[in-house]
């Protein structure tokens, strides 16, 4: 007796993009959904199985184009013979993977001993790149929390792990530290939360002035810290008052 199998059903979205390059499929769902798509965020939960081997084939292809605009001979030259593939798995799989990665899986545990006492955290080493020439920006971040006796804590390298999450995508150091910010406050919900990177922007050593010894800083102070001075000075004074 022969047995009649149905066809797999075909989605709208599929019959649309089924023959799209990958980056293509993931900007069409960001669009549909109306979901923005800066460098700095985040669009994990955009792309499908297998889409990132894709994307990076794509990169690849691209990169060597550049290569080609650049009058780079990769064909005679072995140092740049594999210098797109080079290129795109450092992009996708490393420097901006906060951007093509899920958000880090970090456990909590209760505060038993109803903890409301400063807790600093630093200085955790930060690379991000900047979004306006994709220079590295290399630095270090200083993170004070004040918990609150009824929330959750979190372990020391999950700070480290949340860190790295966010300053893992082109972006400029303001937003970077204020998206940091944003994410432990939610995860934590402390009373008081306070965040300072330093950072050097590789933008500035490579054109320009070109001024190695200059850097950067930014503090960002919420809750208690930002309402009381000594908090502020004893969380600075602890971090070493970076500069």
């Amino acid at each position: 007796m022969l047995m009649h199998v149905s066809a797999p059903q075909t989605t709208p979205e599929d019959a649309i993009t089924q023959r799209m390059p990958a980056s293509d499929r993931i900007r069409y769902r960001l669009i549909a959904a109306h979901q923005r798509y800066h460098a700095n965020d985040n669009i994990a939960d955009f792309i499908h199985a297998g889409e990132i081997d894709e994307l990076r084939d794509e990169v690849q292809a691209k990169m060597q184009e550049v290569l080609q605009a650049l009058v780079i001979d990769t064909e005679n030259d072995h140092n740049t013979a594999d210098t797109a593939r080079r290129m795109a798995k450092l992009y996708i799989d490393e420097v901006f993977r906060g951007r093509y990665q899920g958000e880090p899986k970090v456990t909590a545990f209760p505060n038993t001993a109803h903890l409301n006492q400063l807790m600093v955290v630093g200085p955790l080493a930060v690379r991000s790149a900047c979004s306006h020439h994709l220079c590295p920006i290399e630095g270090k971040v200083w993170i004070g929390v004040l918990p609150n006796p009824k929330s959750d804590l979190i372990g020391l390298s999950k700070y480290a792990r949340i860190c790295d999450w966010i300053m893992s995508r082109p972006q400029i150091q303001e937003e970077a530290i204020t998206m940091l910010a944003d994410e432990l406050e939610r995860r934590v919900k402390p009373d008081g939360l306070a965040v300072v990177m330093q950072a050097s922007h590789a933008c500035m050593h490579w054109r320009g002035v070109k001024d190695d010894g200059a850097h950067m800083t930014n503090s960002i102070m919420r809750g208690a810290f930002l309402k009381d001075a000594a908090l502020r000075r004893e969380f600075l004074s602890l971090a070493g008052e970076p500069r």
